[in-house]
């Protein structure tokens, strides 16, 4: 028996490197689809679905280092107990995010007979015809007829979430203050949180502060620690509250853009940016030290639709049409699967 003999079951696999960055688009667009209206036309066109837990995928050295188009033989990059996890029954849909889950993909759409539709989230760093769908970034400039481009990355939060999120809001004795969402990022590949740039911005939160605002800060894993340290300090001395891990209670992150009037976010996330875009809060974009081309485009293109604008030390007040690209995304898979005409498919016994 070979691989291809399978046909996919009537569910929905999501695959990412690892990488928090990555592992959220995914997700986001899993919970996209199971939008309540949404997940019922999958349902009649796929059948009863099944949403396993999310699988993240961890090639070795020296795969890691060579570009995905030349992974010839993608499972060897797996351990043993990979390999297993990456077998048949293959799914109905298959979304993956990130360039090292890329060649898996392809794989997996070979190998189900074309029957799994390929969801390929960021540049695959291959051909964009081994899937059914790419989708990217406008920034990273990539273009086919196969290919999505949206603005920043796809973010989806669903009414359960936000239910949740809600009920975290703690209505405070000064609640009547103007509150900001402070959203920090930390080193990349293209920017660095230096100690100049932490107190540029440490100056203007505490003059914020003396003008009435209530800052809300969070962190991110990329934060470095002393930058932390010293914003924590900042913060908690003006009245505000600070989140840095599980020490700090359960992540307020959604409840406090919730309740948020404004936020500030350093300019080195495209998720970050597109989470506060979701939620339509005038976007103060902060800067750290460096810069990239791919940046600069994103940045370019929030300032130019209306979502964007820099941190200068003063919070302003402005209003657009929420972003959201996980919806439209979700779509696009739909119209997929129905112009292909797929029906509900299910593997035999007989077929083992």
């Amino acid at each position: 028996m070979t691989e291809t003999s399978y046909k996919p079951t009537s569910s929905i696999w999501s695959i990412s490197d690892g990488r928090a960055g990555n592992a959220a688009q995914v997700s986001a667009i899993v919970r996209a689809l199971q939008a309540p209206t949404r997940w019922s036309r999958l349902t009649d066109i796929i059948g009863p679905i099944e949403t396993p837990p999310a699988l993240a995928l961890n090639p070795r050295f020296p795969w890691t280092k060579l570009p995905s188009r030349f992974w010839f033989a993608p499972k060897h990059a797996l351990s043993a107990a990979q390999r297993q996890l990456l077998s048949p029954p293959w799914p109905s849909i298959w979304i993956g995010a990130g360039r090292r889950v890329a060649p898996f993909g392809k794989a997996v759409r070979n190998w189900s007979g074309g029957h799994t539709l390929t969801v390929q989230i960021l540049n695959p760093q291959m051909d964009a015809a081994a899937f059914d769908l790419v989708v990217v970034p406008e920034h990273d400039n990539l273009a086919g007829p196969n290919v999505l481009s949206i603005l920043g990355s796809p973010t989806y939060f669903s009414a359960a979430q936000i239910a949740d999120a809600k009920q975290q809001i703690i209505h405070q004795a000064d609640s009547d203050k103007p509150t900001a969402v402070v959203i920090l990022g930390g080193h990349s590949k293209t920017h660095q949180f230096t100690d100049e740039a932490a107190r540029r911005l440490s100056g203007q939160l505490q003059a914020l502060a003396a003008q009435g605002w209530k800052l809300l800060m969070t962190t991110s894993r990329r934060t470095p620690p002393s930058v932390a340290q010293h914003m924590r300090n900042v913060v908690t001395a003006t009245g505000g509250a600070f989140w840095d891990g599980s020490e700090d209670g359960p992540n307020p992150y959604l409840s406090w853009l919730l309740q948020a009037d404004a936020a500030i976010v350093t300019e080195d996330s495209t998720n970050m940016l597109s989470d506060v875009a979701y939620h339509g809060l005038p976007i103060h974009m902060a800067r750290l030290s460096g810069r990239s081309p791919k940046f600069d485009r994103l940045h370019k293109s929030f300032i130019a639709r209306g979502y964007a604008r820099w941190f200068d030390g003063r919070l302003r007040d402005w209003s657009y049409r929420a972003l959201s690209e996980a919806d439209r995304t979700a779509d696009a898979i739909l119209d997929l699967l129905i112009a292909r005409g797929q029906t509900p498919t299910r593997s035999e016994a007989g077929n083992n």
